[in-house]
């Protein structure tokens, strides 16, 4: 089974030379190199020279390498998806995509430049329509040609878009994370949790991460290096999970249970649907092992 760990997904800011230095000792599974949000205005054309050098050059080791380009509306978008297509990263985030035609418009440019077939993209889910369309877009994920993997909840912007309020216990968030999660595991998309916001406070942050994990996020996107480890920790496996997950597996390989669909393990009932979450818990704490974080 073939996994990539994205417990923590951590946003840089493409036109900070030194932040994009210090990205390759952080131990994320995945950093998105951000040409949208996190740039001025009037330094896009550098950020994008910088972001698409510093792909080329790697360096960055196993961690996953993500691109957030400006909108295809904007004056940046276009020449955006260029580089980035010709950079060549693991992924291309599109921001703000509301309908299915906007993963699709950006599948046919990236195709058209040209990029490698490793690079896939990412839906950043961050608008009310967003929500109302999440089915829809999750969808286009089937045809492999449409090359989208992961949904990204921008719970900031749906959270000012709607006019709700940012309590700590998400009330008025966990709708649209719950849809998403839903439309996502569908169609087999990976799927993560918007960002923390105040990087100083420790037990937010892992309270609202064990929240995520909870929900069925695969991970959580961040926005300072000291979110990472405690991201790292709630979105791996147990050592508990794991063990229980390998005894799955090997109860149901034995020739006696090969055509049973229910089993019975340590006075548990046991469905072979359960193997097939431990196989993916299991190959997910081997991936992490190998990536040594």
């Amino acid at each position: 089974m073939l996994v990539r760990p994205r417990r923590s997904v951590l946003y840089m800011p493409g036109s900070n030379d030194r932040a994009l230095e210090k990205a390759k000792t952080i131990p994320a599974d995945a950093l998105i190199l951000d040409l949208e949000d996190a740039v001025a205005p009037d330094a896009k054309v550098e950020a994008r020279e910088k972001v698409c050098a510093a792909v080329r050059n790697g360096g960055y080791g196993k961690r996953e390498l993500i691109i957030r380009v400006n909108a295809l509306e904007t004056p940046w978008g276009a020449d955006d998806l260029k580089a980035a297509s010709e950079a060549g990263p693991d992924a291309i985030l599109v921001p703000k995509v509301g309908r299915p035609g906007d993963i699709i418009s950006a599948a046919k440019v990236v195709t058209a430049y040209d990029a490698p077939d490793k690079t896939m993209l990412w839906a950043m889910m961050e608008t009310p329509m967003s929500i109302l369309n999440v089915r829809e877009i999750a969808m286009a994920g089937i045809e492999r040609e449409h090359r989208l993997t992961c949904l990204v909840m921008g719970t900031n912007d749906l959270i000012k878009e709607s006019h709700a309020r940012a309590y700590q216990d998400r009330f008025a968030v966990v709708p649209w994370l719950s849809m998403s999660i839903v439309a996502a595991r569908a169609y087999g998309l990976d799927v993560l949790d918007g960002v923390y916001n105040d990087f100083r406070d420790e037990d937010g942050l892992r309270r609202e991460a064990e929240h995520g994990r909870t929900l069925g996020m695969d991970g959580k996107t961040l926005i300072h290096p000291g979110q990472v480890a405690t991201a790292n920790e709630i979105f791996s496996p147990s050592e508990d999970e794991v063990a229980w997950s390998r005894k799955i597996i090997a109860e149901f390989a034995k020739p006696e249970n090969a055509a049973r669909g229910v089993i019975t393990l340590e006075g548990k009932m046991v469905e072979r649907l359960h193997a097939v979450m431990s196989e993916r818990t299991v190959a997910i704490a081997e991936a992490i092992a190998d990536m040594g974080t």
